[in-house]
C-alpha cells in the first residue's frame, strides 16, 4: 500500500467516525504497512486483521475497538496506545513497545485462523495461532479485565502495568518483570511465572491454582485472599510478603487430616484421629488460633506459616521447616522442636516450656514434660517476651535472636549460642558448670 492511498483510507475512515458524507470504515486487512508512520491517528473500530505492522510508529494511536486479529506488531511502538477493547486474538507481538498503552478489556488469546484449498490433504480446515507477547513492554500499560489467557508472555516486561481482573488463565510468563504490578481479582490458573519477578506486586484475591511460581520473586507482594490450591511455590522468595493459604487451598488429604484431628480434639479421642502430617507441605498455610495439640508435624514444611495463638501442645515438629513462621502468642508446651529450622520465626509471647503431664483420669501427675528444641535453628528469630521456662534448649543457635523480655529460666542451655542475640530485660538460668557430666 503506498503513502496516498493509506492517507485516503485514513480521511475517509476520519469521516465515517463522524458520520460525513463520503466517509467509510477502514479496511486494512492484510495490508502490508511494515515501518509505517501511523504515530496518533485515530483507527477506532478499523479492520486490521492480519495487517502487517511490524517496526511501525503507533504511539499514542487510537486502536480502541478495531480488529486486529492475527494482525503483526513485531517490534511496533505502542507507547500510549489506545487498544481499549481491541480484538488482538493471535497477533504476533514480539518485542513491541506498549508503555502505558491502553488495553482494558482487549482480547489478546490465541486465535484460529481458516486455511483454504480444494479437498485432499491440503484442504480446508483451522490452524489455532497462539498470541505471540515475548519480550513485549507493557510497563504502566492499563490491562484492566484484559484477556490474556494462554498468551506467550515470556520475558515481557510489566513493571507497574495495571491488570486488576485480567484473565491470564493458561498464560506463560516466564522470567516475566511484574515489579508493583496490579494482578488483584487476575486470574492465573495454571499460569507459568516461574522465575517472575513480582516484588512489591498486588495479587489480592488472584486466582494462582496450580500456577508454577517456582523460583519467583515474591518479596513484599501482596497475596491476601489469593487462591494457591496446587501452586508450586518451590525456591519462591516471599520475603515479607502477605501470604497465607487457608486449609481449603491444600490437597483432600490434608484437609482431612486436619478436619479428623478437630474432631479427636474435641471429642477427647473418642472419635476422628490425630493428624499425622509427616512431612506435609504446609508452606504458608493460616492456621490462627486452631487447636492441633498431639499431631505429628514431624520434617513438615511450615515456612511462611501462619500459627499466631495456635495451640499445639506436645505436638512432634521435629526436624520441620518453620523459616520465616509467624507463632505469636501461640502454645506450643511440651513440644518436640528438636532440629527444627526456626530461622526468622516469631514467637513474641509465645509459650514453648513445659506442660503437667495427665493421667487416664485427666488428673495432674506431677510430672512435667519439657519442650525439647534440642538443635533447633532460631537465628534472626523474635522471641520478645517468649516463655522457655524449662525447655531443653541445648545446642539451639539464637545468634542475631531478640529475646527481649523472654523467660529462660530453668531452661537447658549448654551448649547454646547466643552470638550478636538481644537479651534485654530476659531472664536466664545460670551458666552451665563445664565440669557437669
Amino acid at each position: 500500500m503506498t503513502p496516498h492511498e493509506l492517507v485516503a483510507v485514513l480521511e475517509k475512515h476520519e469521516r465515517w467516525l463522524k458520520s460525513k458524507s463520503g466517509g467509510s470504515r477502514a479496511n486494512l486487512s492484510m495490508a502490508n504497512m511494515e515501518g509505517s508512520n501511523l504515530s496518533g491517528v485515530n483507527l477506532a473500530q478499523g479492520k486490521l486483521s492480519g495487517a502487517n505492522l511490524s517496526h511501525c510508529d503507533l504511539s499514542n494511536a487510537n486502536l480502541s475497538t478495531a480488529d486486529l486479529f492475527a494482525a503483526h506488531l513485531t517490534k511496533a511502538d505502542l507507547s500510549g496506545c489506545n487498544l481499549y477493547r481491541a480484538d488482538l486474538r493471535g497477533a504476533h507481538m514480539r518485542g513491541a513497545k506498549l508503555k502505558r498503552a491502553i488495553l482494558k478489556e482487549a482480547d489478546l488469546r490465541g486465535g484460529a485462523l481458516l486455511y483454504g484449498g480444494h479437498g485432499g490433504k491440503n484442504g480446508k480446515g483451522l490452524d489455532f495461532v497462539r498470541s505471540d507477547l515475548s519480550g513485549t513492554d507493557f510497563d504502566d500499560a492499563s490491562l484492566n479485565n484484559a484477556n490474556l489467557s494462554g498468551a506467550d508472555l515470556t520475558d515481557v516486561s510489566m513493571n507497574g502495568a495495571d491488570c486488576e481482573g485480567a484473565l491470564l488463565t493458561g498464560a506463560t510468563l516466564m522470567r516475566a518483570s511484574m515489579k508493583s504490578c496490579n494482578l488483584a481479582r487476575a486470574d492465573l490458573r495454571g499460569s507459568n511465572l516461574s522465575g517472575v519477578n513480582l516484588q512489591g506486586a498486588v495479587l489480592r484475591d488472584a486466582n494462582l491454582t496450580g500456577a508454577m511460581l517456582a523460583g519467583a520473586n515474591l518479596r513484599n507482594a501482596d497475596l491476601q485472599g489469593a487462591k494457591l490450591e496446587g501452586a508450586d511455590l518451590a525456591g519462591a522468595d516471599t520475603t515479607g510478603a502477605n501470604l497465607a493459604r487457608s486449609a481449603d487451598n491444600f490437597s483432600v488429604q490434608i484437609q482431612q487430616a486436619l478436619h479428623s484431628h478437630y474432631t479427636w480434639i474435641n471429642t477427647n479421642g473418642t472419635m476422628g484421629a490425630r493428624a499425622d502430617l509427616t512431612a506435609a507441605d504446609l508452606s504458608h498455610i493460616d492456621l490462627t488460633g486452631v487447636n492441633l495439640s498431639g499431631a505429628n508435624l514431624k520434617r513438615a514444611n511450615l515456612s511462611g506459616a501462619k500459627m499466631r495463638e495456635a495451640l499445639l501442645i506436645m505436638c512432634d515438629i521435629s526436624e520441620a521447616v518453620l523459616d520465616g513462621a509467624d507463632f505469636s502468642g501461640a502454645i506450643l508446651d511440651g513440644a518436640n522442636l528438636r532440629g527444627a529450622n526456626m530461622t526468622g520465626i516469631r514467637l513474641d509471647g509465645a509459650g514453648v516450656g513445659w506442660v503437667d503431664i495427665k493421667g487416664p483420669d485427666g488428673q495432674p501427675t506431677g510430672r512435667l514434660w519439657a519442650a525439647n528444641l534440642t538443635g533447633a535453628k532460631l537465628t534472626g528469630s523474635s522471641c520478645v517476651r517468649t516463655n522457655l521456662r524449662g525447655a531443653n534448649l541445648s545446642d539451639c543457635d539464637f545468634s542475631n535472636a531478640n529475646l527481649t523480655g523472654a523467660i529462660l529460666s530453668d531452661a537447658n542451655i549448654r551448649d547454646a549460642k547466643f552470638t550478636g542475640a538481644n537479651l534485654t530485660g530476659a531472664s536466664l538460668p545460670p551458666p552451665p558448670d563445664p565440669d557437669d557430666d
